[in-house]
């Protein structure tokens, strides 16, 4: 009889190990062809198409501007450094999936790292569950938070903001 439980233990034990392999190589394949779709939009890098702008200063703080509607984002510094996106009625999802609205090769960004969400002529920033977070100026972002003109969305080494 002792003979019959370990003989079910071992396979019981390989079972488990065998689940925990298959996870294992779904997360890591999920996490490397994350939306591997064609139809999606890519901001080029300074020099390739897309417009440029200056990057913020470093060491001025952003002041938030009041009365006006945002209507591009900018990237201030990172990799995408001067890319703009302008601004309509859809969301803008970013990360390093590709059909990320703004794809950033940031090895601090996660597929989907966050979204911006247009609501009543006021844009919200959502952090959709990412490993190392999304900050709105020095604060992590929690939930869907306002963003003020001119003051700097970071996700990772990037960092982005709202301009008229």
């Amino acid at each position: 009889m002792p003979e019959l439980v370990i003989t079910v233990a071992r396979f019981g034990f390989l079972i488990l190990l065998w689940i925990f392999v298959f996870t294992v190589v779904g997360v890591i394949r999920r996490d490397l062809f994350a939306g591997a779709r064609s139809g999606r939009l890519v901001a080029a890098p300074r020099g390739i198409g897309a417009s440029t702008g200056q990057p913020g200063q470093p060491g001025k703080p952003a002041k938030a501007k009041r009365g006006r509607a945002a209507r591009q984002l900018v990237v201030t510094a990172g990799q995408l450094a001067g890319t703009r996106i302008t601004l309509g009625d859809a969301q803008i999802t970013i990360g390093r999936a590709e059909d990320s609205t703004l794809v950033i090769t940031d090895d601090y960004a996660s597929a989907r790292h966050a979204r911006l969400v247009p609501r009543e002529g006021q844009w919200y920033v959502e952090d959709l569950g990412s490993t190392n977070g999304t900050y709105l100026d020095r604060a992590k972002v929690t939930g869907p938070t306002p963003v003020p003109l001119g003051v700097p969305i970071r996700i990772g080494r990037t960092s982005l903001e709202l301009r008229p």
